[in-house]
């Protein structure tokens, strides 16, 4: 289905219902708004059809429309939800529902019990929320996909030591997994935000009637129930206009894909010459046209851009929803750019999960940067306080003052007599630092293994941070496979139903 872009005269059938506009839009009205909307909403075909069949069942039920004429209407939609070939979108019929109405007037006369006591609005914002309750679930799967992966990969990586950053400058000894959780708790974090966004979801805006219901009876709960909702929003009124739940998935999307930004981005400087920690596998790259040596990161190149695109997004949803609190403008873009932009967050996800699964960390290179710089500064530090008895304060600005005077050279250059002689010359203090004891301030991996309080860099640390974050991301994708699955159970109910009502 396309949507055509030159005016056609206006069938009479599809005029406002009373005739209350005399002529029909103008072309430029038509090519230029008609059209762009009806594009922001040609994703919503299916789940518009399904809410019209869901009423129609309601409506049977109740007894609001005549049983023949329900069925024969239920025999046209399930026809229309084919998308059948001479069903052809024109922005001269208007938007997505006046398109669809306009096929059905054609073939059946029972089209005029359709959504009787229901705005069009109702229509598309059902539509609307059934769409993004789907897409929402395809991201959390892959959100989730994407943590467990991360977990995998800090698990393999629990020793692999290599500096940690701040500033861009060498800090402290880490390893490559402590480095990779750190990412998993904000994932974890967007994860807490999308159910409780999945929540607000998973209530039905069917039957509000535009603002505060209808004199015909709706059948709230029963389509509620028909459409795989858990219940309904209370308020009739803020079923048809809300505007924080765009605001809140969107907001869910920008701070995701600026984890997965900042990820990203320290990934592609470790894979530069300069660090060498890592290197992306030969698929996620790209070659140079004109420098035969490079080797381009450009999968993760797309994961920055993606979220640049989300923090305009964020900007465009929050303005737009800055309105009177009764005007469909503040949905217009967002119906179709919203989805689209979940749908892309979700394959960005299983992108980044892709590259992190084939990337090479280069143990080597990670053992030689620690090694051959002043990482392990602190520990040295924190050496001297507790063999010593030195306070921080002193411990701190004598290790500093040996880093200065040793510039360009490594920690290893240091000795337990340059140390005690730099004391004593700098505070008027003699101490007695071993061998022994300086060489296990100068060994990364009694730096990592005596971390080990919650969160840091020991085994013990990481098994309980691992653990936990494999059950957390678990839970989620089981639970994403599991709605899933319902809702589309569901969707084959309710068309069972139709069908087997339309056939007798």
């Amino acid at each position: 289905m396309t949507a055509r872009h030159q005016a056609e005269p206006l069938p009479q059938q599809v005029l406002e219902i009373g005739a209350r506009l005399k002529v029909p839009p103008s072309e430029l009205l038509v090519n230029s708004v008609f059209a762009s909307e009806l594009a922001q909403q040609l994703h919503l075909f299916d789940a518009l059809g399904i809410t019209d069949i869901a009423q129609t069942l309601v409506a049977l039920e109740l007894k609001t429309i005549p049983e023949t004429e329900g069925r024969a209407l239920l025999a046209a939609l399930l026809e229309l939800q084919k998308k059948p070939d001479d069903f052809v979108l024109g922005p001269e019929r208007g938007d997505l529902y006046t398109n669809r109405e306009a096929w059905l007037t054609e073939r059946s006369a029972a089209v005029g019990w359709l959504g009787a006591g229901r705005a069009r609005r109702e229509a598309i914002t059902t539509a609307f929320v059934i769409v993004m309750r789907r897409v929402l679930l395809d991201y959390q799967f892959a959100l989730s996909k994407l943590g467990g992966l991360m977990v995998e990969r800090a698990m393999i990586h629990r020793l692999s030591i290599m500096p940690d950053y701040t500033y861009l400058q060498a800090a402290q000894p880490t390893t490559f997994g402590h480095y990779l959780l750190s990412f998993a708790y904000p994932l974890l974090r967007d994860l807490e935000r999308l159910d409780l966004l999945l929540g607000q979801l998973n209530l039905s805006p069917v039957g509000c009637g535009s603002t505060n219901g209808s004199l015909i009876p709706q059948g709230r709960q029963q389509a509620a129930q028909l459409l795989g909702f858990a219940g309904v929003i209370e308020h009739a009124r803020d079923a048809m206009w809300q505007a924080d739940v765009c605001i809140n998935g969107v907001s869910i999307l920008n701070t995701s894909s600026i984890t997965l930004s900042r990820l990203a981005e320290d990934l592609q400087i470790f894979s530069t010459q300069e660090f060498g920690l890592i290197e992306l596998d030969d698929r996620h790259a790209r070659a140079s046209k004109i420098m035969p040596q490079k080797k381009n990161p450009f999968a993760l190149t797309h994961v920055r851009a993606f979220a640049n695109k989300m923090i305009g997004l964020s900007t465009t949803v929050t303005a737009s929803s800055r309105t009177p609190s009764g005007q469909s403008d503040n949905r217009l873009l967002v119906y179709g750019e919203l989805p689209e932009a979940v749908r892309q967050a979700t394959e960005v996800s299983e992108l980044m999960a892709e590259v992190l699964e084939h990337l090479t960390f280069k143990a080597d290179r990670g053992r030689q940067l620690i090694e051959t710089g002043w990482t392990l500064a602190t520990d040295l530090a924190e050496t001297l306080v507790l063999e010593c008895g030195l306070d921080f304060r002193v411990a701190h600005q004598l290790v500093g003052f040996l880093a200065s005077e040793f510039q360009g050279q490594s920690l290893s250059a240091l000795s337990p007599d340059i140390i005690s002689a730099a004391c004593e010359q700098r505070f008027g203090r003699r101490i007695e630092l071993s061998r022994a004891q300086f060489e296990k301030a100068l060994d990364p991996l009694h730096a990592i293994e005596s971390r080990q309080e919650a969160g840091g860099t020991s085994m013990r640390s990481m098994e309980t941070m691992l653990n936990d974050c494999s059950a957390r991301f678990t839970g989620y994708r089981e639970q994403a496979l599991q709605s899933l699955a319902y809702l589309e159970d569901k969707e084959k109910e309710l068309l069972m139903l139709a069908e087997a009502l339309a056939a007798t």
